[in-house]
């Protein structure tokens, strides 16, 4: 839902205020202490992320695996920014891939405002993994990122003193800048210039992959050795092979193969609206991964989640949808496997046209099941099994139907999403279903973090 700034700033004065009673103090009445982060204010979080999907959507260069990444880092800086302040929390130094932070005990006199210090730290971790110098629209987007920034400052100092707000921010800014050291030493700090590097795809066999337009170069083929949250997400949860290559028309593959001819060349209209509602192109959207955001989005938004709550379940799906992307990228480079389209035109029908656009990168596996299922276990993780919600990320599109759709569980659209990818004529229907399996595993290892001491 729209809010204006007028909105907004009453909305969260009024949470400030919510909980002191008349005779608590002034100084109680204008802080949140340092142990009041779970009641601080929720709308701090989903503010910046609904700015983050809107930069994704915007910047140059923000592929999937890209935009992944960045939801990756700027939600561990949330939640590492704000965890120290809620009673039971703990850092998660030590769980992550490569994370070594050091302990950070504050003390009974510390006062930090918490809304202050996520404000702050999102500021500055979204600043630093946006600011691309070959964005045409830099000024303009480093500006939203300044006037978000502020607006909340000038909110908090409402009902704070400068005093605790200046120390909050430098606070905020200690953490950003050690999860931006670390997200640095992934080495993809600039990712989103280097989606196309040298790249040779093996040849030599029907079965492999090529460009399907003259001219396309390979997404991103290395970005299955970037380093995930989680080791176990890059080395356990390789897919099985597809299916044997084949162009015998009694084959497992081959069937696979025809069903997408025989499911894209004669859309119903709902499964073309299904086909175009979870495209999420890159440069149109905020790509898949910014799906999954969204959704939580607006999830946190219905359940009025608190900082804390809200901060948490960013970082699982951030994380997660990280990882996921590198555990996809590691199989479609490792398969290398040949795209329907190509098979289609050569043996079925050259003049086959699949309703959606297919990608420049091997089919196996889908990168949309993959990212989808991983986003499904940990919402379900998060908020329960027959979890019933209203998708409205694409409302008020005009060049798709952008319609609200209704789930009834998160495995509900992890599966929809998927099945996209077939009537959408990219993917054969073992890469989708054994796409989302994998996602889940990667799931199911973002749920085993303890964010809990």
């Amino acid at each position: 839902m729209k809010k204006t700034h007028f909105t907004l700033m009453i909305t969260l004065l009024a949470a400030l205020v919510v909980g002191c009673s008349p005779d608590e103090s002034d100084e109680n009445q204008d802080i949140i202490s340092s142990k009041d982060a779970s009641i601080s204010i929720e709308e701090v979080g989903r503010e910046w992320m609904k700015l983050q999907l809107k930069l994704t959507k915007e910047t140059p260069g923000f592929t999937p695996p890209v935009a992944a990444r960045a939801f990756g880092y700027t939600s561990l800086a949330l939640y590492e920014a704000v965890q120290a302040g809620a009673e039971g929390y703990q850092s998660l130094s030590g769980q992550l891939n490569g994370l070594s932070l050091d302990k950070v005990s504050i003390g009974e006199n510390d006062r930090y405002h918490w809304g202050v210090v996520a404000n702050s730290a999102l500021a500055e971790i979204v600043r630093k993994c946006y600011d691309n110098s070959n964005d045409p629209k830099r000024g303009e987007h480093m500006s939203m990122v300044d006037s978000l920034e502020a607006h909340f400052e000038a909110v908090f100092l409402l009902e704070s003193s400068q005093e605790i707000v200046n120390d909050s921010k430098a606070y905020a800014l200690t953490k950003a800048d050690l999860i931006n050291e670390y997200a640095h030493g992934d080495g993809q700090s600039e990712c989103f210039k280097t989606n196309f590097p040298n790249y040779t795809p093996p040849s030599g066999h029907d079965s492999l992959w090529v460009p399907t337009v003259d001219g396309q170069k390979a997404l991103q083929p290395y970005w299955g050795d970037v380093r995930p949250f989680l080791v176990v997400n890059s080395t356990m949860t390789m897919p099985k092979a597809p299916p044997a290559f084949s162009l015998d028309s009694t084959s497992a593959f081959w069937k696979d193969v025809k069903e997408v001819y025989d499911s894209s060349i004669n859309l119903s209209v709902e499964r073309e609206t299904i086909a175009k509602y979870w495209s999420d192109d890159p440069g149109k959207t905020a790509t898949p991964p910014g799906h999954s955001v969204s959704i939580l989005e607006q999830i946190l938004e219905k359940e009025n989640s608190n900082l804390i709550i809200s901060a948490e379940a960013y970082a699982r799906i951030g994380m997660g949808v990280h990882d996921a992307f590198i555990s996809c990228w590691k199989a479609k480079y490792a398969y290398n496997l040949v795209r329907p389209v190509t098979l289609l035109r050569k043996y079925i029908d050259a003049n086959y046209a699949a309703p959606l656009n297919t990608p420049a990168f091997p089919e196996y596996t889908s990168g949309h099941s993959v990212q989808s299922g991983a986003s499904a276990k940990i919402l379900t993780d998060l908020f329960g099994e027959n979890y019933s919600f209203t998708d409205r990320t694409h409302e008020g599109r005009s060049d798709i139907d952008g319609s609200p759709r209704e789930f009834s569980s998160f495995d509900h659209f992890a599966n929809e999403a998927a099945i996209s990818r077939l009537y959408g004529g990219i993917h054969y229907r073992c890469a989708i279903e054994e796409g989302v399996s994998q996602g889940k595993k990667i799931g199911f290892n973002i749920g085993q973090l303890k964010f809990k001491k």
